[in-house]
């Protein structure tokens, strides 16, 4: 097996091991039944990336990108929530290209506490660690989502400003052209990206 495949499954059999099924029946209540549930604790999932980590020290890019998209292909929350939590903790080692397995990720996560810290943990500080030409490709990216019909996109193309706004690095012009973007004609109104746009004029955006 593969590094990355050794620990999916040390966490997966960690997330099982911390299993509750009254946890898993609250988060079917609060999140629906388009996932499946372990049951497992938010901080039995970081507690166990965390250990992931020190158990198999050394991922580069290739390992870290390999082990999130493992993790997310089966419709677990606490899988999916790890591998946000994998994407987080090693944010410095991803590049622009990755924004396309990102984008998979965000479609399909269902839920805005899956989606979202994708949107401002990862996504934004990459916007804001990316130099020259790779940062003109990953804005080009995030202007198609904020253009596109999936909302979940939109919404995500939106947060993506928030860590920029709360470092005091937010572009105001950037943030009004995402905007027009993402309400442009044949949108309509969508609740959940209006949402967003006011937690990044909370956040300082103008």
């Amino acid at each position: 097996m593969t590094m990355p495949s050794d620990a999916a499954d040390f966490i997966d059999g960690s997330l099982q091991y911390e299993s509750s099924w009254e946890r898993a029946e609250d988060y079917e209540r609060r999140f629906g039944t388009g996932l499946e549930y372990y049951g497992a604790s938010m901080g039995a999932v970081r507690g166990t990336v965390r250990n992931a980590e020190r158990r198999y020290p050394g991922l580069g890019h290739d390992d870290v990108t390999a082990l999130a998209s493992e993790l997310w292909s089966r419709p677990v929350f606490e899988r999916r929530l790890a591998a946000v939590v994998l994407l987080q903790s090693a944010g410095r080692l991803l590049r622009h290209s990755d924004l396309t397995r990102i984008e998979g990720f965000l479609r399909s996560a269902q839920l805005h506490d899956l989606a979202d810290p994708l949107a401002v943990d990862v996504v934004g500080p990459m916007l804001l660690r990316l130099r020259g030409q790779d940062a003109v490709r990953a804005a080009s990216v995030l202007d198609r989502w904020a253009a596109g019909q999936d909302a979940a996109l939109r919404r995500a193309a939106v947060l993506a400003h928030l860590p920029a706004f709360r470092a005091g690095q937010g572009d105001n012009a950037s943030f009004r052209r995402t905007v027009r973007l993402v309400t442009g004609a044949g949108h309509g109104r969508v609740p959940a990206v209006e949402d967003a746009i006011e937690l990044v004029r909370d956040g300082g955006a103008a």
